[in-house]
């Protein structure tokens, strides 16, 4: 078995001690926020917060944009609850428009009606 030279064998142990972390540099002391960082930071979290949602997409977690909303709801579900007629039509949201059956009127009482007694029958 051959042993490396006398040489060689310092420069090797002197290397790895080189290498090696100390003890004092082990533990790194973490330096704490101002409060006006705390502030800048929970304010970053909270306008993230408003602006992204967290979903599963293939089996991961992603960070994807809200749905725009007004007053808390949805866009379109606020269009439906406060849009008037003229609106939807300059809009081409017809499908959206309420149907009125007061513009066709109730559907008029034929003489067939009004000569069936309670048993419907018409003498």
């Amino acid at each position: 078995m051959l042993k490396p030279t006398g040489l060689r064998w310092r420069s090797n142990r002197r290397l790895s001690s080189a290498l090696a972390p100390k003890s004092s540099d082990m533990a790194k002391v973490k330096k704490k926020l101002t409060p006006a960082q705390k502030r800048a930071k929970k304010a970053a979290k909270a306008e993230r917060q408003r602006k992204y949602q967290w979903v599963f997409m293939n089996g991961k977690q992603v960070r994807i944009k809200r749905p725009p909303t007004v007053d808390g709801m949805p866009v379109d579900q606020f269009i439906q609850e406060n849009a008037d007629p003229i609106w939807l039509h300059q809009n081409e949201l017809w499908e959206l428009m309420p149907v009125e059956d007061a513009l066709f009127g109730p559907e008029p009482s034929t003489e067939l009606d009004a000569t069936e007694d309670e048993d419907g029958l018409p003498f």
